[in-house]
């Protein structure tokens, strides 16, 4: 928490498609945040409401360092919707159109594309040690009721290929896979359908969050696994609930590009953080 909350703590809140973001600029000042202040922030009814907190920090290796947080407290090392809206921002602040945002997942670029804005999430984890799953296995087919994909890109996420994914109980599905003893730390889930050559229709359960309208790195998993399976090129447009993404799986890692909103700005009071202590 904020130790100076005699003056309340700026936040902005955005989304990418849908998939919002309580953000918290603290490279001006100190600001701690714990995992019960994450989880009355995303609380949509006595909080801000929030899929992941994210903290920029001042970096010397990088324009800025991201720190996430999912709707439950607990950390998460890549959030790709997030990273884009906070590179946005920071492009805006400074007129640049490409900077470098360092992560737990590793220094990510982004570049301003118009209207729209890209980040290279890097190169996914295609080992089982880099998911992680819990033991030596091929991670292009889990041995899971439904033979999902694993993949690695920051954060551990399995993806089920299915001929509807609207018709799937990704609610029922989700939590259950997110804490299936295969994911020592837990899982991202996707359920994903073709929609076309090169289209993949993709509904997402956020670890920590639930069901969410968008996810950059489930969009950026589903797309890869799409790919190690020959059922599209590296290159695909992702439908989600909330809208769509451009995923082009390079050699240097995998690009994201897809429109980001800051909806508004405010203060958390006082007695809000007090309440915390």
């Amino acid at each position: 928490m904020d130790r100076r909350a005699d003056t309340g703590l700026p936040f902005m809140k955005m989304h990418g498609l849908g998939n919002d973001f309580v953000v918290i600029d603290a490279r001006a000042r100190a600001v701690e945040v714990t995992p019960a202040l994450a989880r009355a922030l995303a609380d949509r009814h006595r909080g801000v409401g929030f899929d992941q907190l994210a903290l920029i920090r001042a970096d010397a290796a990088a324009d800025a360092r991201l720190e996430f947080l999912n709707a439950d407290g607990s950390p998460s090392a890549a959030c790709g919707n997030a990273t884009r809206c906070i590179a946005r921002h920071l492009m805006e602040e400074t007129g640049r159109d490409a900077l470098r945002l360092a992560t737990a997942h590793g220094v990510l670029s982004a570049e301003r594309r118009g209207a729209l804005t890209a980040v290279d999430m890097g190169p996914p984890g295609l080992d089982w040690r880099d998911v992680p799953l819990a033991g030596a296995m091929d991670t292009l087919e889990l041995p899971l009721e439904g033979a999902p994909t694993a993949t690695g890109m920051g954060n551990p996420h399995c993806t089920f290929f299915v001929d509807d994914a609207e018709a799937v109980d990704l609610a029922a599905l989700g939590p259950r896979i997110e804490h299936d003893a295969l994911f020592p730390e837990r899982t991202n889930v996707q359920v994903a359908s073709l929609a076309g050559p090169d289209r993949l229709r993709v509904r997402v359960w956020e670890r920590g969050a639930g069901v969410t309208l968008a996810s950059g790195s489930s969009s950026c998993a589903a797309a890869v696994a799409a790919a190690r399976r020959g059922l599209t090129g590296p290159r695909v447009t992702v439908i989600l609930d909330g809208g769509t993404l451009e995923i082009d799986w390079r050699a240097e890692g995998v690009r994201m590009t897809g429109p980001t909103a800051h909806v508004f700005s405010g203060t958390l009071t006082p007695a809000f953080l007090e309440a915390l202590a």
